[in-house]
């Protein structure tokens, strides 16, 4: 089957919010069927059932420790749903989704954990945050930490604690004139306690926010995919998978090859790269480091004499049972003991949470468009349906006063004060095609009545433009229509003069809306005011 060309679009006005499929369509999407199959040895369902216990348990021991998970309920059937992120300080569009979770655990009776994907590198270590006036924004990044060194946000320590314990202050200095009481000023306390417990700024980040999503009555769980990479069930979904590379690797690369061949992507980046295959090593979509050298290396795997020897192709090697999955999940978690990390890359991440640990995932849209490459992986390599997701995303604009305009954040439109304002990339195109008209067609441009000169030089251009060139006179005929234009050049100034200030306006304008309708500004900029509302409006139809 091919892939499906769908394409996910960004909701572009203020305050609106894509969902799909629709939010009355969960009760079919978590009463799906979930085929059985082999897998190493043992049914898919029996693994479902270990990893869903597992994850489970492990969310609830990891949310516990910063949060009350009292709202947990209880059933051996209990259905989950799954969302996912960097523990990021991430934009309200995001930020839905972790609602979105809540609001549909709660309305079906199922409980919502949120993966972190912490085996990112964490990056970036500062905040693109606006400044400056209305009129004249500027947005600039305000850092949190120095940059280095690029690990994952599992190994990431603070490197700098007067950057990071002087950022609230700084990034409020830089949007007070814009915005008043950013949330980031209840929510970086918050951080810097959780940080002091951690001592890793991500899960400081990410927990932070947690706490506060149950303050504002969402009752989910966490857990770093970190902590999911450990679990014994996805040790042996690893085991299995590490035996099947060779038949694994061409079903991954030939789903990755169509989704650019159909979107016409040339680089090689997108959505991910390849799984490369030197000699007998067949790299695995995993990625691998040590306590002692925490930076991400690819992990490959070769079959040796009845053995699986796996290694990073540079420091590290290790070998496995070949055809015992269970004791080659043993012996994977007694090189975890010892300080090896494996961590899932990101078609791995999704596709084993789809297929072995929830009923539903909600995506957002970048998600949402990659993995239906996860999609094409399942049905060409499990020969099963792949399970549902949905996609999730909105827009919300930050609540500035504009050039007397302002941005609401709970209507879909820009409400103006003056209604006779046009918006600057119209003004912009209309005012450069005035420009071009100006330039080509001055006649147009002339008040009535005009001086004997003037009225003798259109007279003159009427003319020879109602005599159409021959190949004779062709450039004498352009000369002369070209020559009359300019002419009539001088008696238009002070238009071209009103022309260009407008021009130059709109180019201002347009600039400063960039700035300020940018929709990635992260969710603790905004008010609580703001960002209430604007989610209750749109989840109110779950």
């Amino acid at each position: 089957m091919p892939l499906s060309p769908r394409r996910l679009r960004i909701p572009e006005e203020n305050g609106t919010m894509l969902v799909e499929p629709p939010f009355a369509q969960a009760p079919d999407l978590l009463a799906e069927h979930r085929p059985d199959f082999d897998i190493g040895g043992q049914s898919a369902a029996a693994l479902r059932q270990t990893a869903r216990a597992e994850l489970l348990a492990a969310a609830r021991r990891y949310t516990a420790a910063y949060r009350d998970v009292a709202f947990l309920p209880s059933g051996r059937s209990l259905k989950i749903l799954l969302a996912g992120h960097q523990p990021q300080m991430f934009h309200p569009g995001v930020w839905l989704k972790n609602f979105a979770l809540g609001r549909l655990a709660e309305r079906h009776g199922a409980v919502g954990i949120s993966l972190i994907i912490d085996s990112d590198v964490a990056r970036p270590t500062a905040l693109r945050t606006p400044g400056g006036t209305a009129e004249n924004p500027e947005a600039a990044w305000i850092p949190f930490d120095r940059p280095d060194p690029a690990i994952s946000y599992e190994e990431r320590r603070l490197e700098d604690a007067d950057l990071f314990a002087s950022f609230a202050e700084r990034v409020r200095q830089r949007l007070e004139p814009l915005v008043a009481h950013p949330l980031l000023t209840s929510y970086w306390p918050i951080v810097q306690e959780r940080l002091r417990a951690t001592g890793h700024w991500g899960a400081a980040v990410a927990q932070a926010r947690h706490r506060l999503e149950a303050a504002w009555g969402l009752h989910t769980l966490e857990i770093p995919q970190s902590v999911v990479c450990d679990l014994p069930a996805f040790h042996f979904f690893l085991a299995f998978l590490l035996a099947e590379l060779p038949r694994f690797l061409p079903v991954y690369n030939g789903a990755v090859t169509e989704y650019r061949r159909q979107r016409r992507i040339r680089s090689k980046a997108h959505p991910v790269p390849d799984l490369a295959v030197d000699g007998g090593w067949h790299e695995a979509p995993f990625w691998i480091w040590t306590a002692d050298d925490p930076r991400r290396r690819r992990l490959f795997a070769r079959q040796t004499a009845g053995k699986i020897l796996i290694s990073d192709r540079a420091k590290f090697e290790a070998r496995l049972p070949g055809n015992n999955p269970l004791a080659a999940a043993e012996r994977l978690a007694e090189l975890r003991r010892r300080g090896l990390r494996i961590r899932s890359r990101a078609l791995i991440t999704t596709l084993w949470a789809r297929l072995f640990l929830g009923e539903l995932f909600l995506h957002g849209i970048g998600g949402g468009n990659y993995d239906q490459v996860t999609d094409r992986i399942i049905e060409r390599f499990f020969h099963v349906p792949p399970p549902a997701m949905m996609i999730l995303s909105a827009t919300l604009h930050l609540p500035v006063p504009e050039g007397g305009r302002t941005f609401l954040s709970g209507s879909s439109n820009l409400e103006e004060t003056d209604k006779n304002v046009c918006p600057p990339g119209v003004l912009l195109r209309t005012t450069g095609q005035q420009l071009r008209e100006l330039t080509y067609h001055p006649e147009r441009f002339l008040d009535a009545p005009a001086s004997p000169e003037v009225e003798s030089l259109v007279s003159e251009k009427r003319r020879r433009l109602a005599a159409p060139p021959t190949c004779e006179n062709a450039r004498a005929w352009c000369h002369a229509i070209r020559g009359i234009n300019q002419q009539l050049q001088s008696h238009l100034e002070q238009v071209r003069r009103k022309l260009l200030l407008q021009q130059t306006t709109a180019e201002a304008r347009a600039k400063a809306e960039k700035i300020l309708r940018f929709r990635e500004y992260a969710f603790c900029l905004y008010p609580e005011e703001t960002l209430r509302p604007f989610l209750a409006r749109l989840l109110a139809e779950v």
